[in-house]
């Protein structure tokens, strides 16, 4: 009999259903917030329904995120069961938006530009063409992986870059000396690498994402050559880092690595069309402020071109990671009847903010942030913490000024969910290389501690410094 499942869904999912219903008809008066409304109260209790149900993963994140926006639909919306006595409703239009966020579409678009490079052969060319210059050293082909996973994150999946550079390396790893610490950095680095290249780019990895559309929807842009200007030098320093330690802590005993990466690469036309497809795009990502062109709409150019040109068909739908687009839409969703019920100003006006440190709450958000995506998605901890640290930042607005604003209390938490790596659970890319069997918890709590809490450090730095 499986444990977990019976813990699950005999414990854990008898307790939500209660903590939930207690929320939803308890006397307003047990909130201690003045002039709270049944439909605020509503809110509250869905928004402990999605932490809960994401915290304890009793069904997929997509499932609650899903399921989250459409009891919004029927118990707040204007066209569900909620009346206006009932306090201010939500428009349904806006909730159901969450579905075609325009984040939401810059996801989609990178999702598009993955699948169809991968299609052509490109992610191959590419893992060739930049393994090259590092020869057969063995801390050399470490910093080459590494190197080749941070930047492959920042555009694909990274637990879709962690499988295949896996694919690349099993066959490596079986040939190194069992008694040396070479097959456990190679290893390592494909964890490393996947969490801290997603950082560099907004579609790099969800919370980026949902940081970003958070902001959005108050009015605050942030530009994705702005994000890179800031976050790629971050990857940049925190890869060299990782480098150094790997090598330090596990060191080769073999001589030379031999890297042979098998697989199809026809430089045909579709080739070379995905090809100028990529960089056209990225690099419209990245002069964004100088062409005006706002990268959730450059995000759908190559879905538009691969479509025209029949690179992306039908066939390959199947291959988005629909799932991600889901789960994301569920944290706008929340963070849309916090604002839209009133219960966002309801809590900056009972809860004395302001006389909070700006430091203590940027520190105490970035380590719940980091601490929270250690045992929960990433992406689910971004969805629970970004709505209410927008509303904490708009009352903390004066204090928080000289360090850049709710933006940077936003940022900062995307950021520091990207280093959470303790555990095999903490991530996809964990889980892939612990697959190998050749790293122990201890080891990757160890490296995942140091290189975590050194990473969150930078980024809080160079944002601070370099405030968006």
């Amino acid at each position: 009999m499986n444990t977990q499942f019976d813990v699950k869904h005999y414990v854990l999912l008898p307790f939500t259903i209660v903590a939930v219903l207690f929320l939803w008809f308890v006397p307003a008066s047990f909130f201690g917030i003045e002039g709270l409304t049944v439909i605020q109260q509503r809110t509250i209790a869905i928004f402990c329904y999605a932490a809960l149900m994401w915290m304890f993963e009793i069904i997929p994140a997509w499932a609650t995120s899903v399921s989250t926006i459409v009891f919004l639909l029927l118990a707040v919306s204007n066209k569900g069961f909620a009346r206006e006595e009932l306090g201010s409703m939500v428009n349904f239009r806006e909730l159901m938006a969450a579905f075609a966020d325009p984040i939401i579409m810059l996801f989609l678009g990178g999702f598009v530009l993955a699948i169809a490079a991968s299609k052509v052969g490109l992610d191959l060319y590419l893992a060739r063409i930049m393994l090259r210059p590092f020869g057969t050293k063995p801390s050399n082909v470490l910093l080459g992986f590494l190197t080749i996973i941070s930047v492959m994150s920042m555009f694909m999946s990274n637990t879709a870059t962690a499988a295949m550079m896996l694919a690349f390396l099993a066959p490596v790893l079986k040939t190194l000396p069992e008694n040396g610490g070479g097959r456990i950095s190679l290893a390592m680095s494909i964890p490393i690498a996947a969490n801290v290249g997603g950082l560099g780019t907004p579609i790099g990895t969800p919370p980026n994402a949902i940081a970003i559309g958070q902001l959005a929807a108050m009015d605050i842009n942030v530009g994705f050559g702005a994000w890179m200007l800031r976050m790629v030098p971050v990857v940049v320093i925190m890869i060299l880092f990782s480098w150094r330690l790997l090598m330090f802590l596990f060191p080769f005993k073999a001589k030379s690595i031999e890297i042979v990466i098998e697989g199809e690469c026809h430089r045909d036309w579709k080739f070379w069309v995905v090809t100028v497809t990529f960089i056209g795009t990225i690099l419209l990502w990245m002069t964004g402020e100088l062409t005006h062109l706002n990268s959730n709409v450059v995000a759908l150019i190559p879905f538009a071109v691969f479509a025209l040109l029949g690179i992306f068909t039908r066939d390959d739908f199947a291959k988005i990671d629909w799932h991600v687009l889901w789960m994301v839409a569920g944290g706008f969703a929340l963070g849309t009847a916090l604002n839209k019920t009133g219960l966002a100003a309801a809590l900056v006006e009972s809860i004395p903010f302001g006389s909070w440190s700006a430091v203590a709450v940027l520190i105490i958000a970035g380590l719940l942030g980091w601490l929270l995506s250690n045992f929960i998605a990433n992406s689910s901890a971004a969805n629970l913490l970004v709505p209410i640290l927008a509303v904490v930042g708009t009352a903390m607005a004066d204090s928080l000024s000289p360090f850049g604003g709710v933006t940077t209390l936003l940022v900062c938490v995307a950021a520091s969910t990207s280093f959470a790596m303790l555990f095999p659970i903490s991530t996809p890319p964990n889980a892939i290389a612990c697959s190998t069997g050749l790293i122990n918890t201890h080891d990757m709590t160890k490296v995942g501690l140091i290189v975590g809490v050194t990473g969150i450090a930078l980024a809080y730095g160079v944002i601070l410094l370099f405030p968006f």
